[in-house]
């Protein structure tokens, strides 16, 4: 699609709605959810860095046959794009998801994936600052309920918030600071590569930065016959299909809007703990369900249906292409 000089705001936030894919940012979010089906009870009997380069080395193997035209592009690319490639896989995609599993060991099912409230506010400000996203005030209509929300869903009593608790809590801020920096990256890095090639780029560099730390640290990686089905399903499912998913929609959804309608992982997060683990969350647990659940629907129908949208992007439609162009 193209514009011409003097095309108005509306009408090219009109034409960034109508490519918008927020709802499958919420969808692949949401598999990121189920995790805890297998990553709690794995973390329990293997080290957090054993699990993770073992996911990883699947889903390198699963994507090996988009890695060869997924590196030629990068060759090809800025700097800036090999430099956001090399972020993406080393930190948001190896470093984060050991610090998201290392919070099992210490905290319960539910509470290391449902506090990634601060994500948001990361990702809002390395938007601003590397993408140029402008933001509306009715942005703020959407932002601070689902921020409350997320922060009711995360404690049982949100006014005590003990040292126990704090743990895994900042192991998980790790993993959010990561994964926002992801989001961010991975929409600048779009312009310049395919969804297929961000994912193959993910993986593979993640491997290689979690067999250098496990060279390093000596960390043990033999697995028990008992455990391949669980680390199996994790690489497959939360793991592959989720972030193809992701990156599929990255590419036409802004990275401020993709943040919040990443807070249906931890709604889904909290729902698997109540019906897998038996987890009883406390009223206020309930009430941040639902505030989040009706916030992230609230945004993507306002981002759909209204003349002003809360996040705008500077630039034309062209600017960034879509990541299933072919």
């Amino acid at each position: 699609m193209s514009t011409t000089v003097g095309t108005s705001p509306a009408s090219r936030d009109t034409a960034y709605r109508e490519q918008d894919r927020t709802w499958l940012v919420a969808l692949a979010a949401s598999l990121w959810g189920l995790s805890a089906l297998w990553r709690g009870p794995l973390s329990r009997e293997l080290p957090s860095l054993t699990i993770v380069f073992w996911e990883h080395a699947l889903l390198t193997l699963v994507t090996l046959p988009w890695l060869v035209p997924a590196v030629r592009r990068l060759r090809a690319a800025s700097r800036r794009t090999q430099l956001s490639v090399l972020v993406i896989g080393g930190g948001s995609s190896a470093l984060a998801t050991v610090l998201f599993t290392a919070a099992f060991r210490l905290g319960d099912p539910v509470t290391p994936q449902v506090l990634q409230k601060l994500q948001p506010l990361i990702a809002l400000a390395l938007a601003a600052a590397l993408l140029g996203e402008r933001l509306r005030r009715s942005y703020l209509a959407f932002l601070v309920p689902a921020l409350v929300g997320a922060w009711l869903i995360a404690f049982s009593d949100p006014l005590q918030v003990s040292v126990a608790s704090a743990r895994p809590a900042l192991l998980a801020l790790g993993a959010a600071t990561l994964w926002a920096a992801g989001t961010v990256l991975g929409r600048g890095a779009s312009a310049a590569l395919r969804f297929v090639d961000l994912t193959a780029l993910r993986f593979t560099v993640g491997l290689v930065t979690l067999g250098t730390v496990v060279a390093l640290t000596s960390t043990p990686l033999g697995v028990p016959a008992r455990a391949w089905p669980p680390i199996v399903a994790l690489a497959l499912l939360p793991g592959l299909l989720a972030m193809v998913l992701y990156y599929l929609a990255l590419g036409r959804t802004p990275a401020s809007r993709a943040t919040l309608a990443e807070l249906t992982f931890p709604l889904t997060a909290a729902l698997v703990g109540v019906v897998a683990f038996a987890t009883r969350p406390s009223p206020t647990q309930w009430l941040g369900i639902g505030v989040v659940l009706v916030t992230v629907v609230a945004l993507s129908l306002h981002e759909q249906r209204s003349r002003l949208p809360a996040v705008h992007e500077t630039g034309s439609p062209s600017a960034t292409p879509s990541l299933d162009r072919p």
